[in-house]
Order: C-alpha cells, then sequence, then structure tokens
C-alpha cells in the first residue's frame, strides 16, 4: 500500500486510533487494578488496626501487657516489613510499644508527612521503612479520655502492592499488544474488503481499455454503483461522438470532392489555357491536401474509440500476402518474423494502414528483398505498458539523413517516378503520434532503408 493510497490513509488512520484507544485503557485499567489493590491492602492493614485499639481501649491492663501477634507471624519476624506500633502521646515522655518485627526501630508519623485525616478518622500513606523499604502505613490517633492519649500505627511492606500492579501490568501488556497484532490485522482485512469493489472497477477499466470489455459489469455496493453508472455512460456518451464525428467526417469529404471535381473537369476542358493548367495543379494541391487532412480527422476519431485490440501477425501476413501479389513482376522476396503474441492497442485499419504504408513503400524500393519483424518490448518504466515496434527492412539504395527527413514532412518526394501523392510516410508519423508512438527511419543492414514503427502494445 503506497502512501498516497485511499487503503494507507484508512489502514494508518485506523491503526492511530487502536494505538490511542488501547493506550489510554492500559492506563486506566492499570489505575484502576492499582487503586483495587491498594484498598485491598488498606482493609487488611485496618483489621489490624482495629485490634490494636480494641487492646488499647481494653481497661485494667497491667503494664506489662503483651499484644497478641494479631494473626500474622510476619509481626513476630524482626524487620520483615510487618510492623506496628503505639505510641503514647499526653506524656512528657512518649511510651512506646511495637511489635517484635520493629527491632529497636520507630516508625515514622504520616502527620509529620503531612497527611490528613479521613473521614474515617485515620491517615493513610507511604513512608520509608526501618530498612529503606516503602511501607503502606496507617495511623489513627485514639483518645481514651483521663486513660491518655494514643497513636496506633500499622504498616506493610508495599512491595506486595507494587508486584502485584507490576504483574498485571506485565499482563495486561501482553494481552493488548496481541490485541493489537489482531486489531491490525483485522484493520487490515476490513481495509482490503472494503475497497475491494475499487479494486474491481479499476480492473474493469482496465478491461476495457484493452479491448477484453466493453462496459463494466457486474453488481456493486450502493456507494460504489453511481459511479459504475456513470463511467458506462460516459462510454455510451464516447461512442455515440465518435459515431457523429465520423459522419460529419464522410459527410464533409463528400461535399468538398464534389465541387472540387467540377472544378477539375472543367479546368480540364481548357487544357491549353495557362489559368486552366494553374488550376488543375492547384487543384491537385487541394485534392491531397484535403485528402490529409479528412484522413486526420478520421484517425483522430476513431482513436477516441476505448478498448480496441488488434492482433499484429495475421495483418503483417495478409499484408505480405498482398503486396507480393502487386509486386509479383519485379520478384520482390517478402519475408516476415512476427511475435505470434503482439498486440496493438488500436483499430485494426489503423494499423494496416500504417504498416501497409511502410511495406508497400519498401517493395517500391528494394532491389530484390524486404524483411519485416515485428517484436513487443517490455514496459519502459513502472506503470507503462508494453511496446510494439514493427520494423521494415529493404535492400535498396536507401537514404541519406537530409533525405530521410525530408520525406519524413508532408508531402515531399525524391523521386516523381514512382507512383503515390508522397503522403504515405507523413500519413503514417501523424497517425502513431495519435497513438502515442513514432516512426523513425535509417540504414538497415541489409543496405536499404530501415523504417522502425513503434505503438502501444497490450
Amino acid at each position: 500500500m503506497r502512501g498516497s493510497s485511499l487503503a494507507t490513509r484508512l489502514f494508518l488512520s485506523a491503526t492511530a486510533w487502536v494505538v490511542v484507544i488501547l493506550v489510554i485503557t492500559g492506563v486506566v485499567l492499570s489505575s484502576v487494578y492499582r487503586d483495587a489493590t491498594e484498598r485491598a491492602f488498606d482493609r487488611r492493614l485496618n483489621l489490624y488496626l482495629r485490634t490494636l485499639v480494641a487492646e488499647v481501649a481494653t481497661p485494667d491492663e497491667p503494664p506489662d501487657h503483651q499484644f497478641q501477634s494479631l494473626g500474622e507471624p510476619l509481626f513476630e519476624l524482626p524487620l520483615s516489613g510487618w510492623y506496628w506500633q503505639i505510641t503514647r502521646t499526653d506524656s512528657d515522655k512518649p511510651e512506646v510499644r511495637a511489635s517484635r518485627s520493629l527491632w529497636d526501630k520507630k516508625l515514622p508519623k504520616l502527620e509529620e508527612h503531612g497527611a490528613e485525616l479521613t473521614a474515617a478518622g485515620i491517615r493513610l500513606g507511604y513512608v520509608e521503612g526501618p530498612e529503606g523499604q516503602t511501607l503502606r502505613m496507617v495511623e489513627r490517633p485514639v483518645d481514651l479520655g483521663a486513660d491518655g492519649k494514643f497513636l496506633v500505627n500499622v504498616a506493610g511492606d508495599a512491595t506486595e502492592i507494587f508486584d502485584e500492579t507490576r504483574s498485571f501490568d506485565y499482563y495486561l501488556g501482553g494481552t493488548f499488544a496481541a490485541l493489537s497484532i489482531v486489531l491490525v490485522l483485522t484493520t487490515i482485512f476490513q481495509v482490503r474488503f472494503g475497497l475491494a469493489p475499487l479494486k474491481r472497477i479499476s480492473d474493469s477499466i482496465a478491461d476495457i481499455r484493452s479491448g477484453r470489455a466493453e462496459r463494466l459489469e457486474g453488481e456493486f455496493p450502493v456507494e460504489i454503483a453511481p459511479l459504475a453508472r456513470e463511467t458506462n455512460a460516459l462510454i455510451d456518451a464516447n461512442r455515440e461522438i465518435v459515431e457523429r464525428a465520423r459522419t460529419h467526417v464522410g459527410n464533409l469529404a463528400h461535399a468538398i470532392k464534389t465541387p472540387l471535381s467540377v472544378i477539375v473537369n472543367e479546368a480540364a476542358a481548357h487544357a491549353a489555357d495557362p489559368f486552366a493548367m494553374k488550376v488543375l495543379e492547384q487543384a491537385d494541391v487541394m485534392r491531397d491536401q484535403v485528402a490529409h487532412h479528412l484522413e486526420r480527422a478520421r484517425m483522430a476519431a476513431r482513436l477516441t474509440i476505448i478498448g480496441t485490440v488488434t492482433e499484429v501477425a495475421p495483418v503483417i501476413d495478409a499484408l505480405r500476402r498482398t503486396m507480393e501479389k502487386i509486386h509479383r513482376g519485379r520478384g520482390i522476396a517478402i519475408e516476415v518474423d512476427a511475435d505470434a503474441q503482439a498486440k496493438f492497442r488500436g483499430e485494426r485499419q489503423d494499423l494496416e494502414e500504417m504498416a501497409g504504408n511502410l511495406v508497400d513503400n519498401a517493395c517500391k524500393w528494394a532491389a530484390s528483398r524486404v524483411f519485416i519483424e515485428v517484436l513487443v518490448e517490455p514496459p519502459a518504466e513502472t506503470g507503462a505498458g508494453p511496446m510494439l515496434r514493427i520494423i521494415v527492412d529493404d535492400d535498396g539504395r536507401g537514404l541519406s539523413a537530409a533525405e530521410r527527413a525530408q520525406v519524413s514532412r508532408r508531402g515531399q518526394r525524391l523521386d516523381e517516378s514512382k507512383p503515390g501523392s508522397g503522403l504515405g510516410l507523413s500519413i503514417v508519423v501523424d497517425l502513431a503520434a495519435l497513438y502515442g508512438g513514432s516512426l523513425s527511419l535509417g540504414r538497415a543492414p541489409i543496405g536499404g532503408l530501415r523504417a522502425e514503427l513503434l505503438l502501444p502494445g497490450v
């Protein structure tokens, strides 16, 4: 898919939205999971906190009363990361009781870290523990009136929260990566499937242009059907324009030829008169000019027809047989080497006219031999079609560079002894140019003139 294609634009836009949505969703899910993990951890800490508060609030406890283990062995393991601490805050020298796991260390106070009391009367936050690890801690001030004021802290190793969140992020990232690949592949399929009717229209138009079809056929989606309908209407209108142009050209030819014939006949009746001779001379020039321009108009009209393809080998073979009959008296041998797969993107009549002029000219000037070669050349550049090369060689006297330039011009002849109006090569040049081709003249390997005709192939 190229960068400027509609498929690429749809694919890139869909992929961009997929990436943005998945990233946002991943961040939200990760944050939600982290909050849920923190809440679960906080519920666990609050359970221990309520147990300690209940112990503190129990009256008539002896000073050496030892708090229970709270059902968690980690509170007994030194520096395990799980600690509790009870501090009496209404005495001159604060009394501190703590879990065995805290050893001889002390927990920091959340109040000193700026944590605010929640509606439940507690503080929550992260602090640095005795061994430098991060702790999640809950803190609650307890006022027992005459029995004193206390600050109860319970802390747990926050690594559990971080590990759980990190593990979830890994699984989430892997899942979303796989989902991204699936969505990208799905997007590619959807783009290709959705744009398939456009590809089918493109292929159908190529078939019309190459002569394999005349119209866009088949059912198309409602969004594409108007395009196919209008394209078919354009093809029909094009054909109608071509037919009208042909009719006008024929009418013009008849309209001009009749008065021109009258002028020629009247002038011929007074052949001895110099003025009549001049009229006959100019009438011949006019006839040639009219024939030339009418031929160009006819060619241009035919070229607007879409999708005509002509096989070349049968045309060349028919020309060979015709020219051998015409020039039988001179014993001209015509050899043909034509690619059987060669096809001309145009009308058979135009190919016969171009190749016929070249072969007839070669037969007129050849001493004994004419060689015709037909080649199919690969496209010169990406996106272009193949080219058809028709080479006509003769073993006549050939032409110099100046003479070749002269005969290529309209109506120029080097030898008045040969029959013809002199318009043959110029018609070939004009017709080839209308098809996007060209005619070049050079020196033939067999000694005479080489004419190379380059035309669009299929």
